[in-house]
């Protein structure tokens, strides 16, 4: 049998205690299929001492994650940390840097830096592998580049926020206004204290230029990404939508254009007895457009500690077979340059609600 994989993981949260537990339920399964054990040699966090609901003291503690990252006794560092900058950006470097594997959940590093970190790791030939970041335990990377790879992709788009699709669909379902639904997902753990990242839009588009990237061969353009998020919408938006035919969600679009690649999130009215309007609750779903494969629809758990810990076991479970790919699918310095389309000519149908005073003319003065 072939030795261990060691792991170093950095982040004791959710999905760090996650993935530990998932690691222990199936030790048996990993050692059958893989042909070799997969351990944790050694573990990082901000508090040593917090009550998880498992035991660290059979790991190696090392206070600081980017010390672990180049520690020699791991193969592969595990950054669940977060965050775009600061630690763990500094961390991820430095496992690469010293030629170990990575795996990491980290979408808003990824899309401000997945470029740059992509480079380090195919001179070096490991893994930088973000299953997790782009859908939780959706497997839509795997999709795209094993399922998919004889098909061009058009387009890619889906309900990559289950904050936001929460929130939607009980305001759909209860009649309720946001701010009272918003309260509740986050006394329920579904939205954070400050729930800006959330509802304004900017996780959806964090994975969105992931997954722009990966279908398209292009470089990463999170700052091109036309950005609106849902604390605007009200009751009445959601009844209209219904009167309509409609069921509001908040979309992650992606599509191939003559004139470029045209990136944006907003809430879309999307047809009631279409696949994705059933797409309720924390629920995510990615589809996918393919020349020869057609439509596809992806739908799962897109958050969550089991879901997002099953993501980064199937990453590290590529590694232990000894597979490295371009982390991008395309290598990075064949990465097409990112060519934004003209937005102003984008062509749709609009929803536009009106307050207005009801008596004669009103309607021919607007």
């Amino acid at each position: 049998m072939a030795p261990p994989l060691r792991l170093g993981i950095a982040g004791l949260g959710t999905v760090g205690t996650g993935l530990i537990r998932l690691l222990d339920a199936h030790a048996e399964r990993f050692r059958a299929t893989l042909g070799r054990d997969i351990t944790v040699t050694a573990v990082s966090a901000r508090n040593r001492h917090k009550d998880r609901g498992i035991s660290i003291d059979r790991f190696r503690w090392v206070d600081n994650p980017v010390e672990l990252a180049a520690d020699p006794g791991i193969d592969v560092f595990v950054e669940l940390i977060g965050g775009e900058n600061g630690i763990a950006a500094e961390a991820v470097e430095a496992a690469l840097r010293a030629g170990k594997h990575v795996v990491t959940a980290n979408k808003a590093l990824l899309a401000r830096h997945g470029v740059r970190l992509a480079r380090l790791a195919e001179e070096r030939g490991i893994a930088l592998n973000f299953e997790a970041a782009v859908a939780g335990g959706i497997p839509v990377i795997k999709t795209i580049r094993e399922a998919l790879l004889g098909n061009e992709i058009s387009r890619v788009y889906g309900i990559l926020n289950g904050t936001c699709n929460y929130i939607l669909t009980t305001m759909q379902e209860e009649g309720r206004p946001f701010a009272e639904v918003l309260k509740e997902a986050q006394e329920r753990g579904y939205a954070e204290a400050d729930p800006t990242f959330d509802i304004g839009g900017f996780d959806t588009a964090h994975k969105l230029s992931l997954l722009t990237s990966l279908a398209f061969g292009t470089e990463l353009a999170f700052e091109d990404i036309h950005i609106e998020g849902i604390q605007h919408i009200t009751p009445a938006d959601i009844e209209a939508a219904d009167d309509l035919g409609y069921r509001i969600k908040l979309l992650g679009v992606a599509v191939r254009t003559p004139s470029g690649i045209e990136q944006r999130v907003h809430p879309a009215m999307v047809p009631k007895h279409s696949a994705i309007a059933e797409v309720s609750g924390v629920t995510n779903c990615v589809a996918i457009d393919g020349d020869f494969v057609g439509d596809l629809l992806l739908v799962g758990s897109g958050a969550g500690a089991k879901p997002t810990a099953s993501a980064v076991a199937s990453d590290i479970g590529d590694i232990a077979r000894g597979l490295v790919f371009p982390p991008f699918l395309t290598p990075a310095s064949k990465l097409k340059p990112y060519t934004r389309a003209i937005l102003d000519r984008h062509q749709g149908a609009y929803y536009v609600r009106l307050t207005v005073y009801d008596r004669p003319g009103t309607m021919a003065a607007i």
